[in-house]
């Protein structure tokens, strides 16, 4: 992976983070859009940056953020 890509894979990661710490603050009226945008943001991730060709595993670790994060995180410490 190019070094541009993974820093706009980092900003995309720090983007899901973000909206991965609000959903834990809001009450269930406003889950369900803050689910919606996390679920889109990974699907883009996997999608747009080829995510399968370096970890396999990480389509089946979709519905789970908090392995979903670890795993792109695993992936961007490859590349310093």
């Amino acid at each position: 992976m190019e070094k541009l890509e993974i820093e706009r894979l980092k900003k995309s990661l720090h983007y899901l983070k973000s909206k991965q710490r609000e959903l834990k603050k809001h009450d269930e009226n406003e889950i369900r859009s803050f689910e919606s945008i996390i679920k889109y943001q990974k699907n883009y991730m996997v999608e747009h940056y080829k995510l399968l060709y370096y970890e396999p595993s990480i389509k089946q670790d979709i519905k789970n953020t908090e392995i979903f994060i670890g795993n792109v995180q695993k992936i961007i410490d490859l590349y310093p």
